[in-house]
């Protein structure tokens, strides 16, 4: 072998170690996305929704807590999904679906701009609590997981759990929602999403 061809394989050797790494993380962020692993210490199900058009978030400060209101049944993220879409919107409008037994779907990408808060979307992350809060009350195991992922969201955008940063969606728009039964049970969310945090 030549020097220089033994001088070029060595580049060629030297420069895919150096990219190894990259690309390795770049599968493993892949890879946390497809699982829904963007939260340290949160399972989510990922739902693999495909949306119209999303633009990023650029400020995160606020969670805005919400449920399905038209109905008590066991509503997946792929359901809502579906009813936002036929409304003309890109898709599902809020970030986290926390279904009857607390399993928490992926709703939109948490990175990008919801549609579940008129005038708020724009620096807040959505979380639906699956139930009619008007006239049934949330499952334990959904309140547990609701302080779970509250309390990741409030890490990973690096803001403390409480009064002034967790909403319900009547405290900014004029509508029921997340129903009275869950509303009252703000405070207790909040205290428990503190004990996670």
């Amino acid at each position: 072998m030549k020097r220089r061809d033994f001088l070029k394989n060595i580049f060629v050797l030297g420069t895919g170690l150096a990219l190894a790494p990259e690309l390795a993380a770049g599968k493993l962020a892949e890879a946390a996305w497809q699982t829904g692993g963007e939260l340290p210490g949160v399972v989510v199900q990922p739902t693999y929704l495909h949306f119209r058009s999303l633009t990023n978030r650029t400020r995160t400060d606020a969670i805005v807590v919400h449920h399905i209101g038209n109905t008590n049944a066991d509503v997946s993220a792929a359901t809502v999904h579906e009813w936002h879409l036929a409304n003309g919107w890109a898709g599902i409008g809020y970030h986290y679906v926390i279904r009857k037994d607390g399993t928490i779907e992926q709703g939109r990408p948490l990175g990008t701009v919801g549609a579940h808060c008129y005038g708020e979307n724009y620096h807040t992350v959505g979380v639906n609590i699956v139930g009619n809060f008007e006239i049934a009350e949330p499952e334990p195991a959904q309140m547990a997981s609701a302080a779970r992922l509250l309390a990741a969201i409030c890490r990973f955008y690096g803001f403390a759990p409480g009064s002034d940063t967790i909403f319900g969606h009547r405290d900014f728009n004029a509508t029921a929602c997340p129903g009275e039964n869950l509303y009252v049970r703000l405070p207790e969310l909040i205290r428990m999403t503190q004990a996670q945090y």
